[in-house]
């Protein structure tokens, strides 16, 4: 976990290195400051020497100033640093679901995602701040003012080595207690995300149903349970707290008793044991090794906060995509021409059923193929390992006379326009969003394919044109123009295969019957595979597939299909019996 998250600090390695040298410096003149407070005690007050008082006072506030300045530069560094390194992390985790196969993305919700690239991130991001600096210098503190404790009175001193073990256990059961609570905490914010963006996205629904306060009630009870879990989790953090102070009282307490004890017997002679200004130092030096224990404290305290962000963000970093181009990827796509050879292919290698089964078909280049098939038939997933955004578990699809996972993956997408069932719009302009399918595309033939995409009359109507600003999702068009649009946006790709997934579902049937027309005449080279619900829109293709239960129940032409198909049948007599009702 350790070696995936510091692959993330790359430039920035040098600030932490940085912070680490202020730190040390920082701790050096914090150390020496008792040390000479102590003769400038015992050696400029107790004997009256004002001119070694003088020169012992420049003396500690050179020190301070120095301290203060490197303390300075210290904290500002690790702040630049850690922020440096939550942004590397972030830009890698995007960077890594960018390349994820479709059967990755299943492995992670979207609301998981988006938690591990804010709060998970921010966590780590404190942690390693408070590491760069803290964790550098607290131990430093600890073990320079040891020797220098040690150094002035080994007998005293050894109130300290009694103390640390107790703080040790302690803080050892609080972080092993407390752990499981954040793990489990940050999952249900995983849910809380979720909550909220089915909630953003689908407030027309929840207004339409006036399901408002089933949601708030959903949102309140996961934000309850975030409550109540971090509340249990900084509960037992908090014990953290009055451990500390009482192992810094009870050090103080004894060095006072025997620092005490140890002056009267002396007689306040460094000679014959300790003095003033040397209990003196013990005090600041207590101080400094207690507070250093207080801070480690709170360096593990973030830790074992940022211990369960810092997992989730590895996970997520150490993704492998499923699907990879090969060692010497074919670079070019002969053409549209597409072969199923006994293909087979399921979700998951523990899944007990297959998703398709045995599938064989050989489509020529330029064909028009329809798809039909009743709801879980596998239309979608049939026609998603044609770009390879699923691998088959068996057999092979080939286009362009070569199986799909020798080609350059990039390669083989651009050759492959695909209309998803549920496709999305980007906010930004139209030609912004068209541009998509083509980044070079020309106004000439952006309006060209909005022209077969019949898109061009609602743009045009529209006040801005081409430039009217779509909102995120799409919301500011309607499901036909949407749709629409996102066929435009495949037609700039100019691809030797297109793909429309029940992506004129929203339109009428005329706008329909003239997107295909407009397909058949400007697109003649272009395999189209369309699937879709209704008889109308596959009706006039060169064939048919008809799909059923994950298996290729018949293929044929309209009219073959109606005489010897009972499933094609029975939807296109019901489908013409729901037409004449409504006429």
């Amino acid at each position: 976990m350790i070696k995936t998250l510091a692959k993330s600090i790359r430039e920035y390695k040098k600030y932490a290195l940085i912070t680490i040298l202020c730190s040390m410096i920082e701790v050096v003149f914090e150390i020496v400051i008792p040390l000479f407070m102590s003769q400038l005690i015992d050696r400029g007050i107790e004997a009256g020497n004002m001119n070694t008082v003088l020169k012992l006072g420049v003396l500690l506030v050179f020190f301070a100033i120095m301290q203060l300045i490197t303390g300075f530069l210290s904290a500002r560094i690790a702040a630049k640093s850690s922020a440096g390194f939550a942004s590397n992390l972030r830009q890698d985790m995007y960077d890594n679901v960018q390349t994820f196969a479709f059967s990755n993305i299943d492995k992670f919700s979207t609301s998981s995602i988006v938690t591990r690239l804010t709060t998970d991130v921010t966590n780590v991001q404190m942690a390693y701040q408070m590491l760069t600096r803290m964790a550098i210098r607290s131990p430093a503190m600890l073990i320079f003012a040891m020797i220098a404790c040690f150094g002035i009175d080994a007998g005293i001193s050894m109130i300290f080595l009694a103390v640390l073990p107790v703080l040790a256990v302690g803080l050892y059961f609080i972080i092993n207690k407390v752990h499981p609570l954040f793990t489990g905490v940050f999952k249900t914010y995983d849910k809380l995300n979720n909550v909220v963006q089915e909630n953003v996205r689908g407030m027309r629904v929840v207004k339409s149903f006036n399901q408002q306060e089933h949601e708030i009630d959903k949102f309140d009870a996961i934000s309850e349970k975030i409550y109540m879990d971090f509340s249990k989790a900084e509960r037992i953090m908090s014990l953290t707290s009055p451990l500390m102070q009482f192992c810094m009282y009870a050090c103080t307490i004894l060095i006072s008793w025997l620092g005490a004890k140890a002056i009267v017997a002396s007689g306040n002679s460094t000679a014959l044991g300790l003095t003033t200004g040397q209990l003196t130092s013990l005090f600041s030096y207590a101080t400094q090794i207690l507070m250093s224990l207080m801070m480690l404290s709170m360096v593990f305290s973030m830790i074992t906060i940022a211990r369960s962000s810092a997992e989730r963000i590895s996970e997520l970093l150490n993704e492998k995509t499923d699907i990879r181009d090969p060692a010497d990827p074919v670079m070019e796509v002969r053409d549209g021409s597409i072969v199923f050879d006994h293909v087979d292919f399921a979700y998951s290698s523990k899944a007990d059923k297959k998703v398709i089964s045995d599938a064989n078909i050989s489509i020529r280049s330029g064909e028009t193929i329809g798809i039909i098939g009743g709801t879980g038939s596998a239309k979608s997933s049939f026609v998603q390992l044609i770009p390879r955004l699923y691998d088959v578990t068996g057999g092979s699809v080939s286009v362009g006379g070569v199986d799909v996972r020798q080609y350059d993956l990039e390669v083989l997408r651009n050759s492959v326009a695909m209309v998803l069932q549920k496709n999305e719009l980007f906010s930004g302009t139209i030609s912004d969003n068209l541009r998509w399918g083509n980044e070079n595309a020309t106004d000439e033939e952006i309006r060209e394919a909005c022209r077969l995409a019949c898109a061009d009359e609602f743009i045009e109507a529209m006040p801005d044109g081409y430039d009217t600003h779509i909102e995120q999702g799409g919301t500011n068009v309607s499901g036909g123009q949407k749709q629409r649009l996102c066929i435009a946006r495949a037609l700039l790709k100019k691809p030797k295969i297109l793909i429309l997934d029940d992506s004129t579902s929203a339109v009428d049937t005329k706008t329909d019957a003239f997107i295909q027309q407009s397909f058949s005449q400007y697109i003649p080279d272009t395999t189209k595979i369309i699937i879709a619900q209704r008889i109308s829109s596959v009706q006039h293709a060169d064939r048919i597939i008809v799909l059923d239960d994950g298996k290729i129940a018949d293929v044929g032409s309209h009219q073959e299909l109606v005489e010897r198909s009972p499933i094609y049948r029975e939807v296109y007599e019901s489908q013409q019996k729901g037409g004449s009702e409504d006429e």
